[in-house]
């Protein structure tokens, strides 16, 4: 889906370091094979390849057939078709307003997937969540981050572009989403890969790359720069979540520093490679990571955590009911495939609004999501799911 081998030698140049982290690791899809939606396989690269290529993902499933929309009418507004409600997306039925002006019940609305209010009830929404402390983030405000590392153009918009441009790519994206909802004030951040998962064991054996401190100081300091927070995104490998996060107490000290980990590169259980095959974490470690986030909280007398938690498969989080919610830490289930929007939407649907947690986040993928024509989703096209996600990230 969205990263590079790195492979895992130390004392080596930065120029070195650079080209390994230019390799990618693998692509994939939205949905398990369990659902019915496709997965798109990894693009791996072979031992001590050098350069970018790598395999092609297998074909997305292709979508059903959508009509064309008619032309405007007289008085429509630009792009709009005529039965289309511009506020919840959804189709207006034939002859609906005659039935209404002859008193008749109104027709349901034909919601899409992920965006039905009711079926969001059904679950579980919106989720009792334990009272807001002084300084939370969720849910007064709404977070736009950019993910990535800065040492490769290839794991997303954080190292794709220069530092100034991608800042000032970041703030115009976050002036979008302030003019979608002006209810939420847009909190910026940077969401860095601290921890990238590797096809190879390196050194350690563990299938991962910690990130030299002077990486996440230089993207913490941008981070200031912008008047944005900053997210320390783990991917274990065949480490344990229990061993590695402690490594990052010095910078999750910092009231403006906040956490992130990636089931899918977490492959303990499976003893498979990344990108070889799609990981899982359960509840229990779900648990620890926010246990340990709330000890942080009350040790350094910090405004609460928000914990990100990345899903696009049913298995990527197991016994979600058994999640505990802390306080001192706001727990965010992001939906993180790529695809059509009509995958997009399923995979929110199907592993975010089933399984309730307590707030909701949706990837945004500029090159992965748009790669068969699609359009890239709007802040307003987002914006119609129901729960309305809180977390937007952009790869």
């Amino acid at each position: 889906m969205k990263h590079p081998h790195l492979l895992n030698r130390q004392h080596r140049s930065a120029m070195l370091l650079f080209a390994l982290l230019a390799l990618p690791i693998g692509l994939w899809g939205c949905k398990d094979n369990k659902s019915g939606a496709a997965t798109a396989s990894a693009q791996t690269v072979t031992q001590g390849q050098a350069s970018s290529a790598a395999a092609q993902p297998q074909a997305e499933p292709s979508a059903p057939a959508v009509p064309a929309a008619p032309a405007a009418t007289q008085g429509q507004a630009p792009g709009t078709a005529p039965g289309f409600n511009n506020q919840t997306g959804a189709a207006t039925p034939k002859g609906a307003k005659g039935a209404k002006e002859k008193g008749a019940a109104a027709p349901k609305v034909a919601y899409r997937s992920g965006e039905d209010p009711d079926y969001a009830a059904r679950k579980g929404w919106p989720v009792k969540t334990p009272a807001t402390l002084p300084g939370s983030i969720l849910p007064q405000k709404r977070i736009v981050a950019y993910y990535g590392n800065p040492l490769s153009k290839r794991m997303g918009a954080l190292g794709e572009y220069q530092k100034d441009d991608m800042l000032q790519r970041l703030k115009r994206e976050a002036a979008k989403w302030q003019a979608a909802d002006p209810a939420h004030p847009v909190q910026p951040a940077l969401h860095l890969i601290a921890v990238v998962a590797q096809g190879e064991p390196g050194k350690a054996g563990l299938y991962r790359m910690v990130m030299p401190d002077k990486i996440i100081n230089d993207v913490y300091s941008w981070a200031k720069q912008a008047n944005a927070i900053m997210f320390i995104d783990i991917q274990t490998g065949h480490d344990n979540i229990r061993n590695i996060l402690p490594r990052f107490e010095w910078i999750l000290k910092n009231p403006d520093v906040h956490l992130g980990i990636d089931p899918e590169f977490n492959l303990i259980k499976s003893g498979k490679k990344p990108g070889t095959k799609i990981g899982t974490y359960d509840a229990a470690d779900i648990n620890y990571a926010s246990s340990y986030l709330k000890d942080l909280v009350k040790k350094y007398n910090l405004p609460p955590k928000v914990f990100v938690v990345h899903r696009f498969t049913r298995n990527g989080v197991t016994n979600a009911k058994n999640i505990a919610l802390r306080p001192e830490v706001q727990i965010v289930m992001n939906m993180d495939g790529w695809g059509a929007p009509w995958l997009k939407r399923d995979s929110y649907k199907d592993y975010v609004v089933s399984e309730p947690v307590e707030y909701t986040g949706f990837k945004l993928f500029y090159h992965n999501d748009t790669k068969k024509g699609d359009a890239l989703l709007t802040p307003k096209e987002v914006l119609m799911l129901n729960p309305k996600p809180l977390y937007i990230q952009y790869q």
